[in-house]
């Protein structure tokens, strides 16, 4: 006999999961990060030979840093919504990549390549997670959030020598 009004099967727990595996998510993540506190700091003011373009690659990589902190920082506690908030950050995400690397003209292509990369395997790790919950689902999402988090690190390293405080 099923339980009158309430889900059962996978659609119950299918919440929980997605919550969870965010939760591993955001704690795999902030633990790698390599956020500089006070990132908003102005690169042309601690170097006055910076360039108009290499301010914007500046300003597009701190926008680019912030939009990874927002897909991060997920709340848990949004149940059936958090993989709609996890969805729409990644797009903001992969938005500023393609500004990024748009506006880097070929600099740092195979950073920019690889998070581009990274970040699509975690969207279908998240579409695959939201339709089947599991925690095989949840461990291949952490997983490639791991990679995005690695590729990010990578990129950041290598705009870090042009823009100071990224």
């Amino acid at each position: 006999m099923k339980p009158r009004g309430g889900a059962t099967g996978p659609a119950r727990w299918q919440p929980t999961a997605v919550a969870c595996g965010i939760a591993l998510l955001t704690a795999a993540c902030s633990s790698g990060s390599s956020a500089a506190p006070g990132g908003s700091s102005s690169p042309a003011a601690t170097s006055s030979s910076v360039s108009a373009a290499s301010s914007a690659l500046c300003t597009d990589a701190a926008g680019l840093r912030a939009s990874l902190e927002t897909l991060t920082q997920v709340q848990t506690s949004a149940g059936q919504g958090v993989v709609h908030e996890v969805k729409t950050d990644l797009a903001n995400v992969k938005t500023a990549v393609t500004k990024f690397a748009s506006d880097a003209k070929g600099r740092w292509h195979s950073q920019t390549s690889g998070l581009r990369s990274a970040l699509t395997s975690l969207g279908t790790a998240i579409q695959q997670l939201a339709a089947n919950p599991s925690t095989a689902g949840v461990s291949t999402v952490v997983s490639a959030l791991g990679q995005v988090t690695t590729s990010a690190q990578q990129l950041f390293a290598a705009v870090g020598k042009d823009c100071p405080g990224t």
